[in-house]
Parts: structure tokens; C-alpha cells; sequence
């Protein structure tokens, strides 16, 4: 058996979040991870920091199918804070998932590819939107062999440990963490699964372009659809004291605001309540060129940014760390 299979790169901080499958004999599903989505309509830098002139022209051929079907686009400029940062070194094929890619150092990578073709080029950008692997959907049931898979995986050309073939093999992520659709075997995001690697006959073969449900599945309304960034953004005053107000009651769920800087000066951006919140700060006149993000700089687990703005509108993206969920007050002053 020599297949060569992608690994995902995750960062140490959401290890925590993998879960054994809850639901036995269902099959796995292409399924997106809500927390990692870039901003609707985000133009995602791209840099290479290694490879040759060819190479690059594969991944350029390849990677724009994806905002065919997705409000995305991949701005190919070898910009120094490019969101996904491409090496070609040989170390298999890898990405981070999402806007993890942000948490890396800006010269290191994000990506990778030991080999490089149409398929492994689609697969790895489908990472780097958020796309899991879809036999590591929660609601996956595959019955695996799991020392045949440790034997083929632990030798060439992957050459994995036990702990590596565990966590891209048979971990799963929780369940309120995804968007999910129904069993796709052609997805571009499921591996190759001989008969061998399983107890209960599944398998799969190579998939090596988009399927009809990863194209529909990545411009749905909870994805990024085509629509106008704008839409359904809260306004939020400018004013000292009085909060707005918010909840999010479900796992995932980020709420959008957007307030207007009348003049340049140092504004203060904050939430109030019990529960932990992430925040994002974009613009000016843009929702996708972000500026600011912060964790636990506000009382107790709120977030709170201070900058200095120019003129302008500003939008605030606002979600709970993890599966966190309920009610919380965000305001605006200067």
C-alpha cells in the first residue's frame, strides 16, 4: 500500500476539541469548521516561500475553482502578510484549517505540498477555508482496521506514527463545531480509503476535482455565499457608556456589527458579560481587510481592542471561544 495522504496541521490549543464519534453505522459527511471561516467575501493573500516558477503556476491553475462557487478569492501577490503562506518542501501535503493560518509566524508556512497535482491543490485550499476531512466528520461511522491502517500509513511514503495516524485517522471533532452535508464519496476533501482500512466495507477511490456537493455545499448561506458583505451587520453607536446587547445561541454562531468613525482618533471596542468572547475588528469601509483581533483583553473573558481609526466604517465580527454560547453587551467609545 502506498497511498499518500494529507495531514492536517492544528494548533495546540484546539486539541481539546476532538471527540470519538457519538453515532455508529452513519456515514461521514462534508463538513465545514464554523469557528475557522474566513470573513464572507475575503480576498486571501497568497505567498510562496519556496518551490519553482512551475510549481507555482500548478497551485495558480488550481486553487481559483474554489471561488467559482465560494464569495472567496485568492489574491496570488507574494504580499509579506499573506493569510496563506506556501512552501514545497518534502514533507507530504498539509495545511492549517481556516483562520488558524493567522496564529503562525509570518515567515513560517501554512501550506504544503510534497507532491503536487489538480486533486492535492483543491484538497489543501479546501483546508485553508476550513474544510475538514470528511471521515473526521462526528457524524462519521466508519468501522476501521485500525492495525492495518497503522501498517500501511506507518510506512513509505508517509511514514507516520501511531499518535499521527490516530489523530487524522480516527479522531473527530465535536459535534456543534461543524456545518455539515449528506455523504458525498466524490468530495475532494475525502481521502482515498481502501476496502483493507475498514471492517464494514467502505471505501472510497481518488477524487481529484470538485465534486457537484462541494461546489454547492461551499456557497451555502452558513459558508460563504454570494452575497453583499454588508448584509445584517448591526450598527453600533458611539457613545461611552450604554452596551448593545447580543446573543449567540448556538455553537459557532459570530454576529456582525459595524459602527462609523466620524473622525480619526483612538477608539475603544469591548464586550461585557460572563462568557467568553473572541473579537474582530475590520475596515475601514471594508468587512474583510482585518485589522484587530482579540481574546481575553476585557474584563474577565471579554474581548476589547484599542486603536487608532481613520475615518470610516468599521465592522465588528463577535463570537464565543469554542462551543461557548449565550448573551453578552458590546459598545463603542472614544
Amino acid at each position: 500500500m502506498a497511498l499518500k495522504v494529507c495531514f492536517d496541521r492544528v494548533l495546540p490549543s484546539d486539541l481539546r476539541r476532538f471527540s470519538q464519534p457519538q453515532t455508529r453505522g452513519v456515514a461521514p459527511r462534508l463538513a465545514v469548521l464554523k469557528a475557522k471561516k474566513w470573513p464572507n467575501g475575503s480576498a486571501l493573500r497568497v505567498r510562496f516561500l519556496g518551490g519553482t516558477s512551475a510549481q507555482h503556476d500548478i497551485v495558480k491553475q488550481f486553487a481559483p475553482q474554489w471561488g467559482k462557487h465560494a464569495n472567496l478569492k485568492f489574491d496570488f501577490s507574494d504580499a509579506p502578510e499573506a493569510e496563506i503562506r506556501i512552501d514545497f518542501q518534502d514533507d507530504g501535503a498539509w495545511s492549517y484549517i481556516g483562520t488558524d493560518c493567522k496564529d503562525i509566524p509570518l515567515n513560517q508556512s501554512t501550506m504544503n505540498f510534497g507532491w503536487l497535482d489538480e486533486g492535492v491543490v483543491l484538497h489543501e485550499f479546501g483546508h485553508a477555508i476550513g474544510l475538514i476531512h470528511e471521515h473526521q466528520n462526528p457524524l462519521g461511522g466508519i468501522k476501521w482496521n485500525k492495525p492495518q491502517v497503522y501498517r500501511d500509513l506507518g510506512g513509505p511514503p508517509n511514514f507516520w506514527s501511531q499518535a499521527t495516524v490516530d489523530h487524522n485517522m480516527f479522531a473527530t471533532y465535536a459535534v456543534d463545531q461543524i456545518n455539515g452535508t449528506a455523504l458525498d464519496k466524490k468530495s475532494i476533501m475525502l481521502y482515498a480509503i481502501p476496502k483493507t482500512w475498514t471492517l464494514d466495507g467502505f471505501q472510497s477511490e481518488p477524487n481529484d476535482v470538485l465534486s457537484p456537493t462541494d461546489q454547492t455545499f461551499i456557497g451555502d448561506p452558513k459558508n460563504y455565499p454570494f452575497e453583499a458583505p454588508n448584509t445584517g451587520a448591526v450598527e453600533l453607536p458611539v457613545m461611552e457608556l450604554k452596551a448593545t446587547q447580543a446573543q449567540i445561541g448556538q455553537a459557532g454562531e459570530r454576529d456582525l456589527f459595524k459602527f462609523i468613525a466620524p473622525n480619526a482618533t483612538r477608539y475603544t471596542i469591548e464586550t461585557e458579560g460572563p462568557t467568553d468572547i473572541v473579537m474582530s475588528l475590520y475596515g475601514p469601509n471594508s468587512q474583510t481587510a482585518l485589522l484587530r483581533e482579540d481574546d481575553d483583553s476585557g474584563a474577565g473573558r471579554n474581548a476589547k481592542i484599542v486603536a487608532e481609526l481613520a475615518p470610516g466604517t468599521y465592522f465588528v465580527q463577535v463570537r464565543h471561544y469554542g462551543s461557548g454560547t449565550g448573551s453578552y453587551g458590546i459598545r463603542v467609545s472614544r
